[in-house]
């Protein structure tokens, strides 16, 4: 692929991520939508250009100007404002997936949580307003369905111009578009124009399915509008975020969760998209429209930190789904991941049809890494069971308990054997010392839940296994120099290690923790940023170095708070947050030579981590609510 052609794809930092917690999309800075999959967030794309620029989009904002004057959430919303000024005039555009009132007519078979009061409205809407001069404001609407391998139809709808629908050549896909301006159909794409000047407005709304709530005038756009607003608003409310300088990275990293979570499970995605590369061109790509056991201690971890009891308790209940499939007379059945409606077979098929971001193929979707061996699956989430009976539940019903201690007794019988680790490496299973030591996890926190329920006999048989995992990983998982290495083979680092005093293994003033947590900062990092470990020395399957992964430069911001460098941890956490994208969104990696943010986005785990540790920071500031890094005028 040439360079003028990958110079098409913007840089992924720049997309702005819109949800209503049942569909989310990418809008690149052009007003491009490029990234929507219907009916769900897994589901296959109906605007696919962030993979293959012939792949579907929908752009709208004004017809000679590609690039913004200024775009911005409004605050405290996932409602995306763009400003524009062309030759002729400005113009603000309002991009927003639309949130309304629920509708109680029935039940949905796909909803198997309690419906809020408010829920999602199956439409995106965009409203344009001249605010200066004169304006033209265009609609180019080219969905290309199924990963942009079909096409479809336009029809118009009624009797004037201003709605048409389109319906997939395969499957019962079916797209609406209708507004306020008139609108053609130009080869595969529907299209229209009109022109405004100051105080007039234009709105398009692009819909599914069949939802009466679409707005089908301009009043009911800016109602539309202001419920989202108020809805957005309303919930981030609730938070419990202090007032400091970091606060608007911790509002937005806690939307985002939000977005990223689908509403009819309670599951959260660790990311809405799937195969953005984190290797530049290269092969690391993969599908993560799913749900991690991993990430489910930090999940219930960071919600509950931040006040959010209703959506630990809900996502919860899907990873109590996810394990018995919806029946707690099931035998658990533990995984490293789930699809967001519980689903247990991902397998892994490659698209080679697109292109790939910036020529990075092959394109995947599913994930391969489905039915690995990861021992950490266990310690993560009995974890998330003792974060769940602490904070938000008063008692373990016994069929859970009995289901949940199946998984203690699974790490105990397991633990000796190698695994494939955290980071889900496609080489030879090694006996990684992060996994073993969220064996040990399981088994501790195991332990601490029997001894609350009064169950002896298990509380003492899994403090003993505790403590023979724990007698092994410090006598064969710590190098010559007192330094926790990889895996029992190597002395090389890993950022897992960083889990070590984050999990509790060992309290952070032991020597070997700090010398480990000193040893990452200064070994294993590239212009400060944390790499998972070093590729020349780790099996992964694949060819090429990759990124910093900022989750880790995150988990290092909290490991240096533990072990007192609060002065490294503070400069770390300023760098790491100066890094963050336009919107104050974060993929998975971060090129330290560039500032290039890599791999899918957004990424819930690295956003959980900055929650961990910017809280942490905040806590442990003597200054209380105002940061070392903010010095307020002297009182007159």
């Amino acid at each position: 692929m040439g360079q003028a052609q990958i110079s098409l794809f913007p840089p992924i930092a720049d997309y702005a991520f819109l949800s209503n917690c049942e569909q989310s999309c990418l809008i690149a800075p052009d007003g491009s939508v490029e990234w929507l999959c219907l009916p769900r967030p897994d589901s296959p794309s109906v605007f696919g250009a962030l993979l293959d620029r012939t792949a579907g989009i929908f752009r709208f904002g004004p017809a000679t100007t590609q690039v913004p004057q200024h775009r911005r959430y409004v605050p405290g919303t996932m409602v995306l404002e763009t400003t524009w000024q062309t030759q002729t005039g400005w113009m603000v555009v309002q991009d927003f997936l639309a949130v309304g009132r629920v509708q109680t007519e029935g039940r949905r078979p796909d909803y198997h949580r309690a419906p809020a009061d408010f829920g999602a409205v199956g439409a995106l809407v965009r409203i344009a307003t001249c605010i200066s001069g004169r304006v033209e404001a265009v609609v180019n609407c080219g969905p290309h369905f199924n990963y942009g391998s079909v096409t479809g139809t336009w029809t118009y709808s009624g009797e004037g111009y201003d709605a048409m629908t389109i319906v997939a050549a395969e499957g019962d896909t079916q797209l609406k578009v209708a507004g306020s301006i008139p609108l053609g159909v130009l080869g595969a794409r529907c299209y229209g124009r009109t022109t405004l000047t100051p105080g007039q407005s234009a709105f398009v709304a692009l819909s599914w399915g069949d939802d009466a709530r679409v707005p089908a005038n301009q009043d009911e756009a800016f109602s539309a509008l202001n419920t989202t607003v108020d809805y957005w608003r309303d919930w981030l409310s609730s938070a419990k975020i202090p007032d400091h300088p970091w606060k608007p990275y911790l509002d937005r990293s806690a939307l985002t969760l939000k977005g990223l979570s689908y509403a009819p499970t309670g599951a959260i995605m660790a990311a809405s998209t799937t195969s953005l590369p984190e290797t530049p061109g290269g092969a690391r790509n993969w599908d993560y429209r799913f749900t991690w056991i991993r990430d489910s201690a930090f999940m219930l971890r960071s919600l509950y930190r931040l006040g959010f009891d209703w959506e630990a308790i809900e996502y919860w209940g899907f990873v109590l789904d996810a394990v018995t499939g919806g029946d707690l007379k099931n035998t658990p059945e533990l995984q490293i991941m789930y699809g967001i409606g519980g689903e247990r077979d991902l397998t892994e098929r490659t698209l080679d049809h697109l292109s790939g971001w910036r020529g990075a193929r092959p394109v995947r979707v599913g994930n391969g890494a489905w039915n690995q061996q990861q021992h950490d699956v266990w310690g993560m989430i009995i974890d998330a069971l003792d974060v769940q009976f602490h904070a938000g539940a008063s008692q373990i019903v016994g069929t859970v308990w009995e289901g949940l201690a199946g998984f203690v007794e699974a790490a105990l019988q397991h633990w000796r054997e190698p695994d494939q680790g955290i980071w889900e490496v496609r080489g030879d299973p090694k006996h990684f010392v992060a996994s073993k030591v969220m064996c040990w996890v399981a088994a501790a926190r195991g332990a601490d839940l029997a001894e609350e329920r009064g169950d002896a006999d298990r509380a003492k048989h899994w403090r003993a296994g505790a403590d023979e995992i724990k007698a092994e990983v410090l006598d064969k998982g710590v190098s010559k120099r007192g330094v926790f290495r990889q895996h029992y083979e190597t002395d090389d680092l890993d950022a897992s290690l960083l889990l070590l005093p984050i999990m509790g293994f060992l309290p952070p003033d032991d020597k070997r923790v700090k010398a480990t947590v000193l040893a990452i900062a200064d070994e294993l990092t590239q212009d400060g940023l944390v790499l998972r470990y070093k590729v020349e020395g780790t099996d992964t399957g694949f060819a090429g170095d990759e990124g910093t992964f900022t989750i880790c430069s995150f988990w290092l911001v909290t490991a240096l708070a533990m072990i007192g460098e609060q002065q490294r941890a503070h400069a770390l956490c300023q760098k790491l947050l100066s890094f963050a994208g336009p919107l104050m969104l974060y993929a998975e990696e971060i090129d330290a030579t560039t500032g290039q943010h890599l791999g899918n986005f957004p990424q819930a785990f690295t956003h959980l981590a900055l929650i961990e540790a910017v809280s942490l920071l905040i806590e442990s500031d003597p200054g209380g609510n105002v940061g070392p890094s903010y010095n307020p005028p002297p009182a007159i």
